[in-house]
């Protein structure tokens, strides 16, 4: 796969972890592992807790984070990695607070 839009996370989300750990290795190696070691330790798949990322971002983004999201995506190779990897960070950060 090559780049994604946000469009795509969302799908990917529904699909399979395979794909979606294929794609964001190659793309943020970073953000895969970060999803791989998230996901394991709640026992959940990278594609759960990435689909649960992403509805956390939908719901709980304030307008700051969401022009933040958008500004990073806009300059970024792969905007699909970009929002992959700030949702999975806004997540881990709502947790931590709670």
């Amino acid at each position: 796969m090559t780049e994604i839009t946000l469009g795509d996370v969302l799908a990917l989300s529904q699909q399979s972890s395979a794909q979606l750990n294929a794609w964001l290795h190659a793309a943020d190696p970073e953000a895969a592992q970060r999803l791989g070691e998230e996901a394991a330790r709640r026992e959940e798949s990278p594609a759960q807790f990435l689909r649960i990322a992403v509805s956390d971002f939908i719901s709980e983004a304030d307008e700051e984070a969401w022009a933040s999201l958008l500004s990073a995506a806009r300059d970024a190779g792969d905007p699909g990695a970009v929002c992959a990897a700030r949702m999975i960070a806004f997540r881990l950060k709502l947790e931590s607070v709670s």
